[in-house]
């Protein structure tokens, strides 16, 4: 008996390792499929799985018009249903050229089985609404084939003997589901497209800054290099012959080497520093993101030296108004006042528990740096960041400068 049995056990291998992958196969998503598209926009894959949840008029119909359950209503639904849930799988799963087979093939099922069960006019709305899946037709072409379908149900629905009062809500309703589902898709596929365009944008930005910051290094050091090597190797061959010269040549070679690093490094706090400008657009992106309205003032003409720190502290602002505050909305403003500088930063959000974190303990450090003092206030009604900054005489002189030039190009 065993040996019987070992190689029918062995036999059964192949057969399971086929169906798993049969099933594998089944499940997979083309690149262009629904599925995938939720995928891209960062939904779950089983976000339509909730539209599953209309297929319970499958199981309730039968109680309508003094019906009830019979054995054939169990059996047709037993039959009927495992298929449906296939093609609607298959909708979402298939590539756009072929995904409106599947729709069609539920308003087959439906006026197949539309003699001996009424429950599968649900299976026809589904492929009414569905047709949006596979295709990027225009809204009246769709009417036209939704208006098409309703036309067929209804010659089959009469040669049934369907009364036309079982039938009449079933134009409307498709109609108005599926108009509302396509432009759902529409607006999401729009979202989608503009989200890409978003991201390509970025992608070029960041790769102009590498350039630009490759080439900056290489215009910097590429010569500064070429001449300490030349140094180098000058000091090397007269190290024997002349070592008052060699001493000199290191000598220049290590004040070019110091004075190259003094440019590397103001370069690269070049490329770290923040303006205000630039903060504040990031800010009413990053708030508007979180469904929160930003009003804010025109930054003034400060020196890098506050300008950057200042920078730093709205940024943190900003992040905490969109991680915590639940907000609606936001204001930023500027006011100089005599000596000084004053920027605050208010929201009408939840307010916090008075616990100062992290965040503010650092914006009240950036702050202390530069000689100025920050003033934190947090109630049910919102938040306000005060800072108050002492400006030198170099600042007000710039900022004085700058007006008449604001001024000038507000009146153009």
């Amino acid at each position: 008996m065993r040996a019987m049995q070992a190689p029918t056990a062995t036999a059964l291998l192949p057969v399971r390792e086929r169906l798993r992958a049969w099933a594998l196969s089944s499940l997979a998503y083309a690149p262009d499929s629904a599925i995938a598209s939720n995928l891209r926009r960062g939904k779950s894959p089983w976000t339509d799985g909730v539209h599953l949840l209309w297929s319970v008029w499958i199981f309730i119909t039968p109680l309508f018009g003094g019906g009830h359950y019979s054995l054939r209503w169990v059996a047709l639904t037993l039959a009927s249903y495992p298929l449906f849930l296939a093609l609607y799988a298959k909708t979402l799963l298939a590539p756009r050229r072929s995904a409106w087979i599947y729709p069609l093939a539920m308003v087959a099922l439906c006026l197949g089985l539309l003699p001996w069960y009424p429950s599968g006019l649900s299976y026809f709305v589904f492929g009414c609404v569905m047709l949006h899946t596979g295709r990027r037709s225009s809204l009246p072409r769709y009417l036209l084939h939704v208006l098409t379908l309703n036309g067929l149900l209804a010659v089959a629905a009469t040669w049934a003997g369907y009364p036309w009062q079982a039938l009449v809500w079933m134009l409307p309703m498709t109609m108005v589901i599926g108009v509302i589902v396509n432009v759902e898709s529409a607006a999401g596929e729009k979202d989608l497209a503009l989200q890409l365009s978003h991201d390509e944008v970025r992608r070029l930005a960041a790769t102009a800054e590498r350039e630009r910051i490759g080439r900056d290094l290489h215009d910097l050091l590429g010569h500064t290099l070429s001449l300490i090597t030349l140094k180098l190797e000058l000091s090397r061959k007269l190290v024997d012959r002349d070592p008052a010269a060699a001493r000199a040549e290191l000598a220049e070679a290590e004040r070019v080497a110091r004075h190259a690093l003094a440019e590397v490094r103001s370069a690269v706090t070049g490329f770290r520093a923040a303006d205000l400008a630039a903060e504040l657009a990031s800010a009413r992106l990053l708030l508007e993101s979180s469904a929160v309205t930003l009003s804010y003032d025109a930054p003034p003409a400060l020196s890098p030296d506050i300008e950057r720190p200042l920078a730093l502290v709205l940024r943190e602002a900003a992040t905490n108004i969109a991680r915590h505050a639940r907000a609606s909305r936001a204001e930023i403003r500027f006011a100089r006042e005599g000596g000084q500088l004053r920027m605050r930063i208010a929201d009408d959000g939840r307010g916090s528990a008075g616990v100062e974190g992290n965040g503010l303990a650092g914006m009240r450090a950036r702050v202390r740096e530069l000689g100025g003092s920050l003033a934190f206030a947090s109630a049910r009604g919102g938040t306000t960041v005060e800072v108050v900054l002492p400006l030198p005489a170099a600042s007000l002189l710039a900022a004085a400068a700058a007006e008449p030039a604001q001024a000038a190009e507000s009146g153009a």
